[in-house]
């Protein structure tokens, strides 16, 4: 119920984040669009992370709940073969990933409505003897505020997935998104503590903490209540859930890393699409990650239990952040919905207390900790992406050492020093766009210093949208040449383009000058502006 009432809370956070900043990405599209590359490529890291050990988890899971009904099954190799299945099926589009959830998700409701009717029908026979029973067992060691407080952290680990539909928010409809959050909060606000009633009112409380019950408690219940028969149907239904989160990974992955691709944080190779319009190589190289790691851990993907457990916690707490600074920073962005202050701190707290929880909670017997296992993982992840932020600085450090070390070789020196001049000249030689609406020296100052410490750029054009009748502000051009003396090393150009500012002069100018849209900037929009930020098609807000 705690759970519920914080998921309640994330419901409005999430809302108006996605409602005001409608674009794939979730974490790191909110913060990226209120701080820096860095601290939005940092929650990308988590939010890859948490994809990755729920889908390796998620679809071993469901092969071994797939054993236990047949047993001759290898487990690995069926593991394999659920996340290649899964892959196909996103590579094949959205829109054929969403009817399988749907089947997926209508087969749940009847299987645990099903289960629900066995119990209540066994309670109302055998009574509520070892629900009090276990209302009143002693506890082990500590308070009960100890037990409430280790029972909350694990149990935000039941609600995965509330924060993955924000990484593909561009592929659902308009007002798909609020109404996915609030039937997830509905679902999740009666079914997780219904199924926790029961289990208690049916098994005494050391049965239900044995390692067996609590692998496959669902299952052990059908076998209670209504015999093996039952049990196989929860077990299909586990399978099919699981694999339901094995789905929610690709696609989510697959709407994160697109985006960060078209911000240049990935190589752009990785933007290739198929003729369903999906990413198809981002897919498929998500798959080789998951399949690797499935190897080296030799099918003991528990290991990666604290991987997903932080990342996951993590993710949501920057998404509250990411609110926070969304309301400091853009707050004349328009919105659908607002998340009060008091309700932003609480939701956060709640998850930091979650996560450190998670991260003090004692590991079983000779397993490693939760912590030690995920900076495994983050460790060389962010060390990627850092690398990816700063690959010119990374490029022409490199340059230095070859010119160095290998100057006796004249010939070899020079071929390398021109490659790479030439890949340093590709990458800063992508023109950026900044449409002003006549501001001020100290804001176009902003601009200019956001370029300088995000993009990797030698020219930008700022562009002024002059409607009929109106006249270029005196002091602008002025201002521009200032700048331009002041900024030596970027290439300024002042553009006066006749018209009104809108969505279609923004595609125009995009394909005149061969500018992607998401390389043009504008500064936050009020209330008064006659657009939505999703229909001028992925500008990007920078101050």
């Amino acid at each position: 119920l705690i759970v519920s009432f914080v998921l309640f809370l994330f419901r409005k956070i999430y809302g108006e984040v996605v409602g005001a900043l409608p674009l794939n990405g979730g974490a790191y599209n909110a913060l990226l669009n209120t701080t820096s590359k860095f601290m939005a490529s940092f929650a990308a890291t988590l939010t890859i992370l948490s994809y990755m050990a729920t889908a390796v988890i998620s679809a071993n899971e469901a092969i071994h709940y797939l054993h236990h009904l047949i047993p001759a099954m290898p487990i690995i190799l069926a593991t394999i073969g659920l996340l290649l299945i899964f892959a196909m099926l996103t590579i094949g589009g959205i829109t054929e990933s969403a009817k399988v959830a749907i089947a997926i998700f209508l087969f749940h409701l009847f299987s645990l409505t099903i289960l629900s009717g066995f119990i209540i029908y066994y309670l109302i026979n055998n009574g509520f003897d070892i629900f009090f029973s276990n209302w009143h067992f002693p506890l082990k060691e500590g308070s009960i505020v100890t037990a409430i407080f280790f029972g909350f952290a694990a149990s935000m680990l039941g609600v995965s997935g509330f924060e993955s539909s924000a990484n593909f928010v561009e592929e659902q409809k308009a007002g798909v998104f609020p109404k996915t959050l609030r039937n997830m909060w509905g679902i999740v606000s009666i079914i997780n503590p219904l199924m926790a009633i029961f289990a208690l009112s049916i098994f005494a409380l050391p049965v239900l903490q044995s390692d067996e019950y609590q692998n496959t408690l669902l299952v052990e219940m059908a076998n209670h209540v209504g015999g093996n028969w039952l049990a196989s149907v929860i077990s299909i239904d586990a399978f099919l859930v699981l694999s339901g989160a094995v789905l929610t990974s690709f696609v989510g992955v697959s709407g994160l890393l697109e985006r960060m691709t078209l911000d240049r944080i990935l190589p752009n190779y990785f933007l290739k699409k198929n003729k369903r319009g999906s990413s198809y190589r981002i897919i498929i190289m998500f798959l080789l990650l998951s399949i690797s790691v499935l190897l080296i851990t030799h099918g003991n993907v528990k290991l990666l239990a604290g991987v997903y457990t932080i990342s996951f916690l993590s993710v949501m707490a920057l998404f509250g952040i990411g609110n926070i600074l969304l309301k400091v920073k853009r707050s004349k962005l328009p919105r659908p919905e607002k998340a009060s202050w008091i309700a932003v701190f609480i939701a956060i707290i709640a998850v930091v207390i979650a996560l450190t929880g998670n991260i003090i909670m004692e590991p079983a017997d000779g397993a490693p900790s939760n912590l030690s296992v995920f900076l495994e993982y983050f460790i060389p992840t962010i060390i990627f992406i850092i690398i990816m932020l700063n690959r010119t600085v990374l490029l022409k450090f490199l340059l230095s050492v070859i010119h160095s070390v290998f100057d006796p070789v004249r010939k070899f020196v020079l071929q390398t020093d021109k490659k790479i001049l030439r890949l340093v000249h590709e990458i800063n030689n992508q023109e950026f766009v900044f449409f002003t609406k006549g501001d001020n020296i100290a804001t176009l100052n902003k601009v200019m210093l956001y370029i300088t410490k995000n993009e990797h750029t030698k020219k930008i054009k700022i562009v002024l949208v002059l409607p009929e009748g109106k006249t270029i502000p005196e002091h602008l051009p002025q201002e521009i040449d200032f700048l331009d003396k002041e900024y030596p090393e970027i290439e300024i150009e002042f553009v006066v383009e006749k018209g009104t500012f809108s969505p279609e002069i923004i595609r125009k100018l995009s394909e005149k000058w061969n500018i992607p849209i998401n390389f043009m900037f504008i500064g936050s929009p009020s209330n008064k502006f006659p657009y939505k930020i999703e229909e001028l098609g992925g500008v990007r807000l920078i101050i």
